[in-house]
C-alpha cells in the first residue's frame, strides 16, 4: 500500500517539494514538539521514502531550525499583519497582545518554549531563535515608536518599553505547560497590564479597543 501510494504522489518542483517538506516539519512540530522531528517522522507524514527528506536535509537538525523558522515567521506575520500597517499603532499593540493573551497561540508559545530549551544543544536551532527573537524585537520597536512618534504611546525609552513587554510576553509563555487557572493565578492581562503601564494607557484601553471592530474608536481614546 505504501508503495502504490507513493507512487500517486505528484511530482513537484525541487523549491515546491523543499517547502512542503518545511511546512510540515512545521506542523509537526506545533502539534508534537520538535524533538519529533526526524527526516522519517517527516516521510512517514508526507507519504515517501526518508531518503526523499534527506536529500533536502541531510542532518535533521538543519530541518528542526528551518520548521522552527517557518512557524515563528507566520505566527509574527499574523500577529502583526502586513495588511494592518496602515492602522493606528494602539490599535496594533491591542491585537497583538490580546491575541495573544487569550490564548490563540497556545502551541506556539509552547513551540517557543521547546526551542529556547533545545536550542542550548542544537546550533542551527540556537542561530534560528536568536534570528527570530531579533525579526520580532525589532518589529515591535518599530511599533512603538511609531506610536510615540503618532502621539499615542508616552514613553522616554523606546527600546527598554519594548523589551518590558516582550519580557512579559515571553513569561506568559513559560506558563504554556502549566494551567495557572488551578492554582488561583490570573496571569492572561500581565503583559497587557504591563504595555498600559509602560506606555501611559489607560487600564483596559487595549482590550477595549482590540475588541471594538471599529478602527475609528482609537480616536476616541
Amino acid at each position: 500500500m505504501t508503495s502504490r501510494a507513493q507512487s500517486k504522489r505528484v511530482r513537484m518542483l525541487p523549491e515546491e517539494r523543499r517547502a512542503e517538506i518545511v511546512q510540515t516539519a512545521a506542523r509537526i512540530a506545533l502539534e508534537e514538539g520538535l524533538e519529533l522531528i526526524t527526516l522519517r517522522r517527516v516521510a512517514d507524514a508526507l507519504g515517501v521514502r526518508p531518503g526523499l527528506i534527506s536529500h533536502y536535509f541531510p542532518v535533521a537538525d538543519a530541518l528542526v531550525g528551518e520548521a522552527f523558522t517557518f512557524a515563528t515567521t507566520k505566527e509574527r506575520e499574523s500577529l502583526l499583519p502586513p495588511s494592518e500597517e496602515g492602522q493606528s499603532p494602539v490599535l496594533r499593540l491591542a491585537r497583538f497582545l490580546v491575541r495573544l493573551a487569550d490564548e490563540d497561540y497556545l502551541d506556539l508559545s509552547r513551540l517557543w518554549l521547546n526551542a529556547r530549551h533545545l536550542s542550548r544543544f542544537k546550533d542551527a536551532l540556537r542561530q534560528a531563535v536568536s534570528t527570530q527573537e531579533s525579526a520580532t524585537r525589532s518589529a515591535f520597536v518599530a511599533l512603538i515608536a511609531h506610536g510615540v512618534q503618532a502621539g499615542e504611546f508616552t514613553t522616554d525609552d523606546v527600546l527598554k518599553t519594548a523589551l518590558h513587554i516582550l519580557i512579559a510576553v515571553d513569561g506568559l509563555g513559560s506558563y504554556a505547560n502549566a494551567d495557572a487557572s488551578q492554582e488561583g493565578l490570573d496571569i492572561g492581562d500581565a503583559a497587557i497590564e504591563t504595555a498600559e503601564t509602560r506606555l501611559g494607557l489607560a487600564p483596559g484601553t487595549l482590550r477595549a479597543l482590540a475588541r471594538s471592530a471599529d478602527p475609528a474608536a482609537v480616536a476616541s481614546q
